[in-house]
C-alpha cells in the first residue's frame, strides 16, 4: 500500500493591517509634546536668569550705589601749652592743642574733600581756629588728620562768666567743622556730602590736661 503524501498547505499572505488614526497620528502628537517641553524649559531657564540678573542688580543698587555721609570725628587731643589767670579784673587763658580728626569713609568710592576749618569757641564765641587741607579718603577707609590749634580768650576777656569758670579749674570749649565735598563712584557717579563735626571738650587747667571730650 502505497504511502499518503502529507499535503501541503501553502501559507496564506497575511494582510497588513491598516493603521488607525490614533495610532498615525502618535509620532507627530510626540514630537510637538517634545518641542513644547523643551520650549518650557527654555522659558524657566530665562525667568531663573531674569530672576538672578535682579537681584544682583538690586544688590547692587542697595549696597555699592548707597551713597551714606562720612563720619567727621575727633579721635584725640592733647594739651601741648597752657597758661591762665582767673584774676577779677584781667582773666584771660592761652593754650595749645594737639588734635587728631578722622574722616570715616564706608562708602564704596573715594571721598574728596575741600578745604575746611576746624572752630573752637568759648560759651559760642570763637577762640581758636585751624584749617584743614583739602584731601581724599579712599574708600571704605579712614583719613586721620593732625591739627595744632591756638587758643586765646582775647576775644572773651569781657565775659562775666570767665573768671568763675577759669576759678573752677575746668575750661569747657566746644569744636566744630564740617566738610563739603563729593563721593566718586566708579569715576562716574559723583555725589555731594558734607559730613559734620561737633564736639565739647572739657580742661582741666590746674592738671594741664584733656579731663574728657565727647562728639555728636
Amino acid at each position: 500500500m502505497a504511502e499518503n503524501d502529507p499535503e501541503v498547505h501553502p501559507m496564506e499572505p497575511t494582510e497588513a493591517q491598516p493603521k488607525t488614526d490614533v495610532e498615525s497620528a502618535s509620532t507627530p502628537s510626540e514630537e510637538l509634546r517634545r518641542r513644547k517641553n523643551k520650549r518650557m524649559k527654555c522659558l524657566a531657564c530665562v525667568a531663573v536668569l531674569a530672576i538672578l540678573l535682579t537681584a544682583i542688580i538690586l544688590s547692587f543698587a542697595l549696597t555699592v550705589m548707597h551713597v551714606k555721609n562720612p563720619k567727621f570725628r575727633l579721635s584725640s587731643i592733647e594739651v601741648e601749652d597752657l597758661s591762665f589767670s582767673p584774676s577779677a579784673t584781667s582773666p584771660s587763658f592761652n593754650l595749645k592743642l594737639d588734635a587728631e580728626l578722622a574722616i570715616k569713609n564706608t562708602n564704596f568710592g573715594h571721598y574728596n574733600y575741600e578745604n575746611s576749618n576746624i572752630t573752637l569757641a568759648y560759651r559760642g564765641t570763637k577762640v581758636g581756629e585751624a584749617l584743614i587741607s583739602k584731601g581724599r579718603a579712599n574708600a571704605r577707609s579712614t583719613k586721620e588728620i593732625e591739627i595744632t590749634v591756638d587758643v586765646n580768650s582775647s576775644n572773651v576777656s569781657s565775659d562775666s562768666n570767665l573768671v568763675g569758670d577759669l576759678d573752677s579749674g575746668i575750661l569747657s570749649l566746644t569744636s566744630y567743622g564740617d566738610l563739603s565735598g563729593k563721593v566718586h563712584l566708579l569715576e562716574v557717579f559723583k555725589k555731594k556730602k558734607s559730613p559734620q563735626m561737633n564736639c565739647t571738650i572739657n580742661i582741666d587747667l590746674v592738671n594741664k590736661e584733656i579731663q574728657d571730650w565727647n562728639c555728636n
